[in-house]
């Protein structure tokens, strides 16, 4: 069962559709971690563009998944609630597989460091199990949404 619905997740994110690129948020550590769920549909509107006769969801988008996932992580810390979290680094980001409709993203952002207004997480995305992208995030904590 689901931690948060996607309308608590936009109580936390200032993100919106059809950016917000998560659905729901499976486990919640506030200020460690955050384990959230992607539906990829064939609705998605980058799939009309990338690519028509054979969609795969963008890297980048599966990246700022990850980045929406560690948001909801760091944000949700009482002393950052109506904050927003700006990405300051992307590091180490591979992509090992295809996302494509039907699929489910398992998104896993782990806080590893924080330091004043600046973190740091391990992402990682999977599909059925299998890694499909990760990537180190850096964020920076400003003013609110």
């Amino acid at each position: 069962m689901s931690i948060l619905n996607a309308k608590e997740i936009m109580e936390i994110i200032p993100h919106r559709q059809p950016f917000m690129l998560i659905d729901t948020i499976e486990e919640l550590e506030p200020g460690k971690k955050a384990i959230a769920k992607k539906c990829v549909t064939y609705n998605e509107p980058f799939f009309a563009g990338h690519f028509p006769t054979e969609p795969v969801m963008p890297g980048v988008l599966i990246i700022e998944a990850l980045a929406q996932s560690g948001a909801v992580a760091i944000l949700s810390l009482e002393e950052n609630k109506g904050k927003t979290a700006y990405f300051a680094a992307i590091n180490h980001a591979k992509f090992r597989g295809k996302v494509i409709p039907g699929d489910v993203l398992l998104l896993e952002t782990e806080i590893i460091k924080m330091k004043g207004p600046i973190g740091v997480g391990n992402a990682v995305a999977r599909v059925n199990g299998e890694i499909v992208a990760s990537a180190e995030l850096t964020f920076a904590i400003g003013s609110g949404k």
